[in-house]
């Protein structure tokens, strides 16, 4: 309150503001932490999956505890901030986002923020803000680099002006799990994204920032950059919410006993590239022209050069999701 640019009013306005945040690990957990810290009145924590002690290095929410009891992330964060602000209603939601539940785990918040680690979920939570004219905030951090930027609807450029173009990707996304993560830029942008949340909570449209924001704390580079909106936008100017209509998710099938099946599309990938990267990483890397075959615990995970891969040893979608998206990329 003895901040200027909140004030006695602004902090009012925070125990009466209501936020979600999709996804609970390394950025969102200290997303999580400094709002409820701020004194937000409502936080809604949506998470698909559970503590590994490999989390710990950078999840500043949870420890070996969690791990042990192979917690939720979104319970063992709900238990943890509930001990930090009892004021401050928690609600860990243990769920997958996807194209048929996202408006209702989004419904009733005033704001968006991610902690994502795919943009499958990003390009989702995208539709979902546009449709129903509600601001949210991007944020992704991989090694030592990251970035952010807040999306006003109908005021600034959406994530789909930002990324999308007319052909679809190609080829290999880096990820925390193949290449790694500094703890301290995963805290540089969730303070940044934070920050962000407590001008647009607290009354302060004025004060946000228009820019995509890109920080790299192992050489020091800070960049700083105008995103125009695309005036023919497939979200935000011509309203076709593809991803929440479930056009472009991939597929997911069963695929035999204890098998799902990711169906991905305009994939192509470089197979001998994606196995040097995981050798070192998972367990029997083996691989051909046609194929790369490997296991993490208890699960077998075979993929092929157009993207699409068969999971063995379970059933579960959120957990075949969860895998291609931290091995594969998204």
């Amino acid at each position: 309150m003895l901040f200027a640019g909140i004030g006695p009013q602004g902090q009012q306005r925070l125990l009466a503001s209501r936020v979600a945040i999709v996804g609970c690990g390394a950025i969102g957990a200290a997303a999580a932490n400094l709002l409820v810290r701020a004194g937000v009145g409502y936080l809604r924590i949506i998470d698909r999956d559970f503590v590994e002690p490999s989390n710990l290095q950078r999840q500043t929410l949870f420890d070996e505890s969690d791990a042990v009891g192979v917690l939720p992330k979104a319970i063992a964060a709900e238990r943890k901030l509930r001990a930090i602000n009892s004021s401050v209603t928690v609600e860990g939601v243990v769920a997958d986002l996807t194209p048929r539940n996202a408006e209702e785990l989004l419904a009733g918040v005033d704001l968006l923020l991610d902690g994502t680690d795919n943009f499958e979920s990003r390009f989702l939570v995208n539709d979902v803000a546009v449709k129903s004219n509600r601001p949210w905030i991007y944020a992704a951090a991989v090694a030592s680099y990251g970035l952010t930027m807040t999306i006003r609807p109908d005021v600034s450029a959406c994530l789909a002006c930002l990324l999308e173009s007319g052909s679809a990707s190609q080829g290999l996304e880096e990820t925390c799990d193949t290449i790694g993560v500094l703890g301290p830029i995963v805290n540089l942008i969730a303070s940044l994204e934070v920050a962000e949340a407590l001008k647009i909570l607290s009354g302060h449209p004025e004060a946000l920032r228009t820019r995509l924001l890109s920080c790299d704390v192992w050489t020091g580079r800070m960049q700083s950059i105008a995103v125009e909106r695309n005036r023919d936008c497939r979200a935000c100017a011509r309203r076709e919410f593809t991803y929440l209509a479930g056009e472009v998710q991939p597929r997911i099938t069963m695929c035999g006993r204890d098998s799902v099946q990711i169906h991905e599309r305009a994939r192509t990938l470089d197979l001998v590239a994606l196995g040097l990267r995981l050798k070192s990483l998972v367990d029997n890397v083996r691989e051909n022209d046609f194929l790369l075959h490997f296991r993490i615990a208890p699960y077998e995970m075979t993929v092929f050069a157009d993207g699409r891969a068969i999971l063995k040893g379970t059933k579960d979608p959120a957990v075949a999701r969860s895998l291609y998206a931290r091995y594969i990329g998204a």
